[in-house]
């Protein structure tokens, strides 16, 4: 494949925004390529500039679901198009949403539009703190929330990829007020709850890390989560912007059977548009303006594309069988790799949630960040550029997961197979 359109416009772009890109992983520093610009995507593949196709695992880094310009939300943003763009007032379009979130997800009772997930995990994050009148924030290495001042420490994604520890421009006195503990260890959760309980407003946690990869909890670490917060008054946040409709319908809380207390979503529900949304019991929520006193607004807030898109993607979720074949769409893929690093003696760390999945070259299990910064990463960098070239598009960096679409074919499964199995024989 050739390149050419694309590094000409990376330059291009290279003086005019900072990395050439709007947000650092697309710049593919930490694999040692230039990023493409894509020019069009349907179903399951992408186009760039140059007129090379792909076969998408990134999904626009989880919303398309469905596939790429999936003819239901083509049609529904074309119809409230003829309505306007944004009003900056209510639509009937908020309700319904909000409807069929609270209808899929079983903590929630109401809801919040907002329009990033950045943006959800923050103001939940202030709805604990005004809830409780405490301060105290506890995340996990690794999990990524946005890059919100409070949340930007010990973060994944991106800031993972990068190796930057938390960042220049978050004064200390705000990074103090959270606290970042090993993911899958609830034993150093315990220990601060007994030392600091009582200034600890709440837990945030990616109830299936995929900002360090691909991580399942291990058995007991979420219920003890909600054991400890429920003890201790505290509030637990479940940031299921990634995972929300993603790994079951009614997300990890539904997968797991647990219930948080507030909870994050974004991607999906917009149907590949920016939205976020939070939300909790009823109790909870009516602490939010102008209900209550914890402020939150947003221009955009309940914008009636974003809207509309959602709503037909949440729509075609509640098919029958939609989930169960997507589940198997995946799972054949995560054996085909694992079956084919066999075959080539390479070792590797392969699972999936629902239809989120990850791949991490080593031969050591991965439960947390520690672990997944000791695996290979020149060697996923150089399987990424490997697959790129057999036109396989798959996110730039270790720590990130992919994503399988109801797009994807059983022939694209084998076509992505057949192009590990080339490359994993070079490897």
């Amino acid at each position: 494949m050739k390149y050419d359109i694309s590094n000409k416009l990376f330059n291009q772009a290279l003086s005019i925004i900072p990395g050439g890109v709007n947000s650092p992983v697309r710049a593919c520093k930490s694999v040692g390529a230039d990023p493409l610009f894509i020019h069009h995507a349907d179903g399951a593949y992408l186009c760039d500039a140059d007129d090379n196709r792909f076969i998408d695992y990134i999904g626009s880094w989880g919303p398309m679901i469905l596939g790429h310009r999936h003819p239901a939300v083509v049609k529904a943003i074309s119809d409230v198009l003829s309505r306007g763009t944004s009003f900056g007032a209510p639509t009937d379009l908020e309700i319904e949403l909000a409807e069929l979130i609270i209808e899929a997800v079983p903590s929630i009772e109401v809801v919040r539009m907002v329009n990033s997930g950045t943006e959800a995990a923050m103001s939940a994050v202030r709805l604990a703190r005004g809830v409780t009148g405490r301060d105290i924030i506890i995340k996990f290495d690794g999990c990524y929330h946005g890059h919100a001042d409070t949340l930007l420490v010990e973060a994944g994604s991106g800031v993972a990829t990068l190796g930057i520890p938390g960042s220049p421009g978050v004064p200390e006195a705000i990074a103090a007020l959270t606290l970042s503990l090993p993911y899958n260890d609830i034993d150093s959760v315990r220990k601060v709850i007994e030392q600091q309980g009582d200034k600890i407003a709440g837990v945030i946690v990616e109830p299936v890390a995929g900002n360090m990869g691909l991580v399942r909890p291990d058995d007991g670490f979420l219920k003890g989560l909600r054991e400890l917060t429920r003890q201790n008054g505290s509030l637990l946040i479940f940031d299921e912007v990634m995972t929300g409709f993603r790994v079951a319908h009614g997300g990890a809380q539904a997968l797991f059977s647990i219930s948080p207390d507030i909870t994050c979503l974004g991607k999906i529900i917009g149907g590949g548009l920016p939205v976020g949304v939070y939300g909790g019991s009823r109790e909870i929520m009516a602490h939010i303006a102008p209900q209550g006193p914890v402020y939150q607004a947003g221009t955009l807030s309940g914008n009636p594309i974003a809207m509309a898109a959602g709503i037909a993607t949440l729509k075609l979720l509640q098919t029958p069988g939609f989930y169960e074949a997507l589940d198997e769409t995946t799972e054949r893929l995560i054996k085909g790799f694992k079956m084919l690093a066999a075959k080539n003696n390479i070792e590797i760390v392969a699972d999936r949630a629902g239809s989120m999945a990850g791949l991490f070259f080593t031969g050591a299990s991965v439960n947390n960040f520690t672990d997944a910064k000791k695996c290979d990463l020149q060697r996923y960098a150089t399987y990424y550029k490997m697959m790129r070239q057999q036109g396989i598009y798959l996110a730039p960096s270790q720590f990130e997961a992919l994503f399988v679409s109801s797009a994807h074919t059983t022939e694209d499964i084998d076509a992505t197979l057949a192009a590990a199995e080339v490359v994993f024989g070079q490897l």
